[in-house]
C-alpha cells in the first residue's frame, strides 16, 4: 500500500505539472485522464489552478462541473445532472462510487456522534466516535450507487479496500458494510467554518474528559495520603503499647527481685510441679473408680 501511495503521489504531481501548461481542449482531456487514473481521489489542487478555473466560463464548463462532482459530490449527484455532463467510463464510474461510499461513511459517522442517547455528556461522544464503526446498510448502498445486486456491491467494496480508499468488513448476515477507516475528501471553502466549530467542540469535550481524569487522580492521591497517615498512626500506637508492656514488666520484676525476662517467662509458663501434681490427682481418681467397680461387681 505504501509503494502504491508513492506511485499515486508521483502520478498526481505529473498531472499537476502538465495542467500548468495546458489550455482549452488539452486541459479538458487531461482532466478526463485524471478522473480515470487509478489511485487519485483528491482533486483540490487541480481545482485551485487558475487555468482549470477558467474552464467554468468556457465551452468546457461541463468538464469543470464534472471535476467538482468528483471532488465534492457523489454518484447520485452525477446522475442528477448526467444530461448536461460528459459520459463516464467504467473506471470513472467505479471511482466516483468509491468516493460516494466515503461520503456515506462520513454521514453515518456524524449521526453516530450526535446520537440522542449519548449526547448528554461529552465523555460518551468521544467514546462513540472512536469505538463504533460506521455501518452502512446494503440497501442504502445499492440505491445510492445504482448497482443491480449485492454481488456487484461487494466487488466494488473489495476493490475500494484494495485501493486503500476505506477499511472495513462486509457483514453479509446483517446486510451491511462496516467501515473502520476511510480517506478524507476535498473540502469546500465554505465548509471550513463548520469544521472549525466541530474541532472547537471536540477540544471542549477533551478538556471535560481531562478535567474528570485529573479530579480522579487527585482523589486517589488524597486517599493514598490518608491511608499512609493511618498506617503511621497504627504503627506508633503499637510501638507505644510495646514500650508500656516492657516498662510494666520491668517494674513487676523489680518488685520481686527477678530479672524482667525471667519474670515474663514465668508468667507465660506454669510452674514445673504443677503439671505433675495434676497428673497424679487424675491417676488416683482413676484407680479409685476402678476399685469401686470391682466392689460393685462382687456385691452383685
Amino acid at each position: 500500500m505504501a509503494a502504491e501511495g508513492k506511485v499515486t503521489g508521483q502520478s498526481q504531481e505529473q498531472f499537476l505539472l502538465l495542467a500548468k501548461a495546458a489550455r482549452g481542449a488539452a486541459l479538458a482531456s487531461l482532466i478526463h485522464q485524471v478522473l480515470e487514473a487509478p489511485g487519485i481521489y483528491v482533486f483540490g489542487e487541480l481545482l485551485d489552478m487558475p487555468a482549470v478555473r477558467e474552464l467554468a466560463d468556457s465551452e468546457f464548463s461541463p468538464v469543470f462541473r464534472l471535476l467538482t462532482i468528483f471532488a465534492y459530490g457523489t454518484y447520485a449527484d452525477y446522475l442528477a445532472e448526467a444530461a448536461n455532463l460528459p459520459p463516464l467510463t467504467e473506471a470513472q464510474k467505479n471511482k466516483l462510487r468509491h468516493l460516494s461510499v466515503v461520503t456515506l461513511a462520513a454521514k453515518i459517522k456524524v449521526v453516530a456522534l450526535f446520537f440522542p442517547e449519548f449526547s448528554s455528556h461529552w465523555d460518551y461522544l468521544v467514546l462513540v466516535t472512536i469505538m463504533f464503526p460506521q455501518c452502512i446498510p446494503y440497501s442504502v448502498l445499492l440505491e445510492q450507487l445504482q448497482l443491480k445486486n449485492v454481488r456487484q456491491l461487494e466487488d466494488l467494496v473489495i476493490e475500494a479496500v484494495y485501493a486503500d480508499v476505506l477499511r472495513g468488513s462486509l457483514d453479509q448476515r446483517n446486510q451491511r458494510l462496516e467501515v473502520d477507516y476511510s480517506i478524507g475528501r476535498d473540502i469546500r471553502r465554505e465548509e471550513l467554518s463548520t469544521i472549525t466549530r466541530t474541532l472547537q467542540e471536540w477540544c471542549q469535550g477533551c478538556e471535560v474528559v481531562l478535567s474528570g481524569i485529573e479530579e480522579q487522580v487527585s482523589r486517589a492521591n488524597q486517599h493514598k495520603e490518608q491511608q499512609l497517615a493511618l498506617k503511621q498512626q497504627i504503627e506508633s500506637e503499637v510501638a507505644n503499647l510495646k514500650k508500656t508492656i516492657k516498662v510494666t514488666t520491668a517494674a513487676a520484676a523489680a518488685a520481686t527481685s527477678q530479672d524482667p525476662e525471667q519474670h515474663l517467662t514465668e508468667l507465660r509458663e506454669p510452674a514445673p510441679g504443677t503439671n505433675q501434681r495434676q497428673a497424679s490427682k487424675k491417676t488416683s481418681k482413676a484407680k479409685g473408680l476402678r476399685g469401686s467397680a470391682k466392689i460393685w461387681s462382687k456385691s452383685n
